[in-house]
């Protein structure tokens, strides 16, 4: 009989091990990584994005350092609406340090916040302020709104891909 309960025991831990593991895996990041112009889809939103050149900011807005611009064409392949935000986006430098996109009405263009129908494609603008090395690599990442329910994490090169 003792044996009969060390069995239940062994039983159990194994089976919450599995779930535990099972559970686990359903919620672990899962990284794309791709190249600028390539399209990349983080949940309900395909992106394109696009290395647009440096710029020293407007009469408003200067950068501590240098503005990188980057143009990213977002399309919602979902049927609902979704949200679309400049805190979605870091640029990763050589030192894989991150930076937040800063806003700036640069452009008609630039993003702070936008609403994505449902394949209705949407060509947006925005910069980080970095110290720029024309020879260094650097990356843009992309991560989901909470409202998207995905564990996808995008990571693209932006410049100097090998």
């Amino acid at each position: 009989m003792a044996n009969f309960g060390l069995i239940i025991v062994i039983g159990a831990i194994i089976v919450s091990m599995s779930l535990a593991m099972f559970t686990y895996t359903q919620y672990q990041t899962n990284y794309i990584e791709t190249v600028t112009g390539e399209t990349v889809k983080v949940g309900p939103v395909e992106y394109v994005i696009t290395f647009e050149g440096t710029h020293g900011g407007d009469k408003e807005t200067v950068p501590e350092n240098t503005f990188v611009m980057i143009g990213v064409t977002a399309k919602n392949v979902s049927e609902d609406k979704t949200l679309l935000s400049g805190g979605q986006f870091y640029l990763i430098d050589e030192k894989d340090l991150k930076h937040k996109a800063v806003y700036g009405e640069f452009s008609s263009k630039d993003l702070l916040m936008v609403g994505l129908d449902p394949n209705k494609p949407v060509e947006i603008t925005t910069q980080f302020d970095i110290e720029f090395d024309e020879e260094s690599q650097y990356k843009i990442v992309i991560r989901p709104q909470k409202d998207q329910s995905t564990v996808d994490t995008a990571s693209i090169c932006l410049t100097n891909c090998e």
